[in-house]
């Protein structure tokens, strides 16, 4: 199988990488570019803990291949914090301790970053169906919804 040497702009920083032409996007981004939040869980496109931005809409990039992400911009949970202070998201997820083991919390953050993004007024109902997206198993989900309330109480 051919290699393919292709450049990753993640978190506004290009990564020349030279990966197989079926490596994923979670492979790309943990084995070839050093970035090891993007977790991989059901690799099936079931779970979310994989869970990036591409062009400011999550993917499962489990499912994506790092060759499709070339040209495109990539935003994983290390593109988060800013010199060592936690986003208001991730902020909101310590107070409202919406993580226990933290196994899905960086596909959660992701997920909740576009959320808020697009519509930081958006009604609870929808923000439930939109983080069903995403499975925990661990927190029940209620602490998460108000961390990512929280949030977007402050945005609005």
């Amino acid at each position: 199988m051919k290699d393919h040497a292709l450049t990753l702009t993640v978190n506004g920083a290009a990564h020349r990488i030279t990966v197989p032409a079926r490596r994923s996007l979670a492979d790309a981004l943990r084995e070839d570019c050093g970035l090891t939040g993007t977790h991989l869980g059901c690799e099936h496109g079931v779970c979310g803990a994989c869970t990036v931005l591409v062009d400011g809409a999550p993917i499962r990039a489990c499912l994506m291949l790092a060759v499709q992400a070339e040209g495109a911009e990539i935003r994983t949970v290390e593109g988060l914090a800013s010199g060592g202070t936690l986003n208001p998201l991730q902020q909101a997820f310590t107070d409202h301790h919406a993580l226990q083991c933290g196994f899905c919390t960086p596909g959660f953050l992701m997920l909740a970053t576009a959320m808020l993004e697009e519509n930081p007024a958006m009604e609870e109902a929808e923000m439930v169906d939109r983080l069903s997206a995403n499975l925990c198993r661990c927190t029940g989900y209620t602490n998460i919804l108000r961390a990512v309330q929280a949030v977007a109480a402050a945005r609005r």
